[in-house]
């Protein structure tokens, strides 16, 4: 009997303290959870006195370095000459060294156009008698430059020049000699021929997709790179087309 009193005593004894020991652990999460939730709401109210995490700097504040800030790597300022340090400075000396040099480079398109024959082709084609018959004339192009002024197109023109220059020029006049006849006979035609020439682009480009046609010897589909090129020559022919077909009216 004396046992099974012990017994008894120590089982209430054990479960007193589980019972204290939960109810202490609810205490400290309710203090927790309080805590957190007061930190949040004052986290967020103006002119708290709580110390907030310190805002990221602004772009322009942080220095630009060709190590990306890391403390093996050499720093450019120690082991480089600083009239080639940056590629201003670099490209400023390669000028003076190489009057030619790849660098400077520009595409001399006045050059290649005389060279080329473009204006005596232009005229033996008339293409610009043409190009008055449908609409587009000397007073109807000073009258667009307004407009392609509001639209951004000559500050575009203006900012984006060595682009222009070096890149689209030579795709426009080394091909022109070419490009011309074909040019005087679809103005011959007028709107028309630019609205079948952009239609028989993206047909062609159907065709690729539809039939699945790959490059011979390398296996890419054939559809996804010739696009890169038909798309967009289809939508400016398409443009060139809705631009003398307004002018028309």
């Amino acid at each position: 009997p004396i046992d099974n009193v012990h017994a008894l005593y120590y089982f209430l004894l054990i479960l007193y303290s589980r019972n204290e020991l939960t109810l202490t652990m609810a205490r400290i999460t309710n203090l927790l959870l309080l805590s957190a939730t007061v930190g949040a709401v004052t986290a967020f109210t103006p002119g708290s006195n709580i110390a907030r995490v310190q805002q990221r700097p602004a772009q322009a504040d942080i220095p630009l370095k060709e190590s990306f800030g890391f403390d093996f790597a050499e720093d450019q300022a120690e082991n480089t000459p600083a009239v080639i340090l940056g590629e201003a400075n670099y490209k400023q000396w390669v000028g003076e060294i190489q009057e030619n040099s790849f660098l400077n480079r520009q595409y001399n398109v006045v050059r290649r156009i005389r060279e080329l024959d473009l204006l005596a082709l232009t005229a033996e084609y008339g293409i610009l008698s043409k190009l008055e018959k449908n609409g587009l004339d000397l007073a109807t192009a000073e009258s667009l430059l307004p407009k392609a002024e509001e639209l951004g197109l000559l500050s575009l023109v203006g900012n984006n020049q060595q682009l222009l220059i070096n890149l689209v020029a030579p795709l426009l006049v080394e091909p022109a000699p070419i490009l011309l006849p074909v040019i005087a006979g679809a103005l011959d035609v007028g709107a028309p021929a630019f609205f079948l020439a952009a239609a028989a682009l993206a047909g062609a480009e159907g065709f690729l997709i539809v039939n699945d046609v790959e490059i011979p010897f390398i296996g890419l589909p054939a559809g996804a790179l010739a696009g890169l090129l038909l798309l967009p020559l289809s939508v400016i022919l398409g443009g060139v087309g809705v631009f003398f077909g307004g002018l028309k009216k």
